[in-house]
């Protein structure tokens, strides 16, 4: 069954699809340098049930730095905060906007997650200084220190000498969207390489839960709907948004969510250079980080957009990309809801989506991944009014799990400071072999016990999109290992 309203979609979202969406850009605005937390520095919240006072957790002080809590105390929170919604049809651009509240839980200096072994402590309360970091949502300077040390991750990986897409779609750049089966390029065709994650492998009526681009003003409120009916997602967050609401991250983490980077400021990978695909993908690392003391190995190319030489970066720097499904036909599973609040897409339609999404899903062998965002308030009314309503409430309910445990990933993988398998993510490999992440036949990398793989790719048709089943090699890397709790 095809999606009622794709081709719809599309079309609208081709249209628009030669510029970056404003509202991907911080919709706050902050003085130069400094990073603030509307979330978590809300004095008072008004609910139906009463008034609650609401004490920041992080306060922006006059110089841009950020001082954590270092008490362990559940936040003060409204009645209705993570369950109140507006009507379907009021989720729109011009909506009026409801007041933030402070994040679910404040952790102390010093405090582990006990959701699995090995876990690091948090570090030092993060304090941001303007000097530190990149301007925010802003490509980083490639001369920087840091990114020259970053650079150095690439040595003796085979990374494809593709030049980068003119805008990142599939509108205005022929000659790459001819190419795209040979590059890998996810955006037009929807091709993939054996070490994509695209689905939940083997595991019918799962959904691999993410959310995209915070943490921002409403993911708390998120994080209370989650926490209220025990959902544990991914989250795949943008370094500017890390520096400018840590507690949020914080929170996230030690709630048992995954983290993953999602990049700097949030462009079309396949348009950088190499070095810039390096800055944007180190700085968000050194940003989660600083904040949580852990360092992820998994990301997602902001809209999607990968190919073989962006692919190949991102696994010389230890991190396994991350997209979402399409159906064997095409079908991406975009609930568009990053659309709403620009008017370009209504509620009603990107529910009318998500609904197609999971007639889709329900006839599925594998699990499957949705795109969502919590960076607007639009989009987390939709998720936890709607979309994430109507999984649990389907006959039968889907399961929803964060990707990598419906991966088979343990928790402690996740993380490169706790991780116990030393074939995760993917060691460098040589030309006698290994995994092949270009497409070119032969292997640019290996595991660290030696396993090898024939390439793999897609463009909807394939074998690998047909069952819905990522690589049999990324399966086994992680097939010893049980899902941490």
């Amino acid at each position: 069954m095809k999606l009622q309203i794709f081709s719809v979609l599309l079309a609208i979202t081709a249209a628009n699809a030669s510029k970056i969406n404003p509202l991907h850009v911080k919709r706050q605005t902050t003085s130069a340098g400094t990073a603030t937390s509307a979330t978590v520095a809300a004095s008072s919240v008004s609910s139906s049930t009463g008034t609650s006072s609401a004490s920041s957790s992080t306060t922006a002080t006059s110089n841009g730095t950020a001082s954590g809590s270092t008490t362990a105390v559940a936040a003060p929170a409204s009645a209705t905060w993570g369950t109140s919604y507006p009507p379907l049809s009021q989720i729109s651009s011009g909506m009026p906007s409801e007041v933030t509240q402070a994040v679910t839980t404040t952790y102390s200096v010093g405090t582990s997650p006990t959701y699995f072994s090995g876990a690091e402590p948090l570090p030092t309360a993060f304090v941001f200084k303007a000097a530190d970091w990149p301007a925010q949502d802003k490509l980083p300077d490639t001369s920087s220190s840091e990114v020259q040390e970053w650079m150095q991750e690439l040595d003796g990986w085979d990374i494809p000498d593709l030049s980068p897409t003119v805008d990142g779609t599939c509108v205005s750049d022929p000659s790459n969207v001819a190419n795209a089966s040979a590059r890998g390029w996810w955006t037009c065709g929807g091709y993939t390489r054996d070490t994509d994650i695209t689905v939940c492998p083997g595991k019918p009526m799962t959904w691999g839960t993410s959310f995209d681009d915070g943490p921002a003003f409403y993911t708390t409120k998120l994080l209370h709907f989650l926490h209220d009916q025990n959902i544990k997602a991914t989250f795949f967050d943008v370094g500017s948004r890390c520096i400018e609401n840590p507690n949020i991250l914080i929170d996230e983490y030690m709630s048992g969510h995954e983290i993953a980077v999602h990049t700097w400021s949030h462009p079309h990978l396949t348009t950088l250079t190499t070095a810039e695909i390096v800055a944007e993908l180190g700085w968000t690392r050194k940003a989660i980080k600083a904040i949580i003391g852990v360092t992820p190995t998994t990301m997602r190319p902001p809209y999607g957009d990968i190919d073989d030489r962006v692919r190949a970066i991102s696994l010389a720097m230890g991190m396994i990309p991350i997209i979402w499904t399409r159906t064997p036909s095409g079908v991406s599973f975009d609930t568009f809801d990053w659309e709403i609040p620009g008017g370009v897409v209504t509620s009603e339609a990107s529910f009318s989506q998500f609904e197609g999404i999971l007639g889709n899903a329900s006839t599925l062998d594998d699990g499957f991944i949705v795109l969502e965002h919590d960076l607007y308030e639009q989009t987390v009314d939709m998720a936890i009014g709607y979309t994430l309503p109507a999984a649990l409430n389907h006959n039968p309910p889907f399961t929803l799990e964060p990707i990598g445990q419906c991966n088979g990933i343990p928790y402690t993988n996740m993380y490169v400071e706790s991780n116990l398998n030393a074939s995760f993510p993917i060691a460098n490999g040589t030309s006698d072999g290994g995994i092949d992440t270009d497409g070119d036949g032969t292997g640019d990398a290996k595991s660290k016990n030696g396993t090898s793989s024939a390439a793999s790719s897609s463009n909807g048709s394939s074998s690998q999109h047909a069952s819905f089943s990522i690589s049999a090699t990324l399966l086994a890397i992680v097939a010893t290992f049980v899902v941490a709790i």
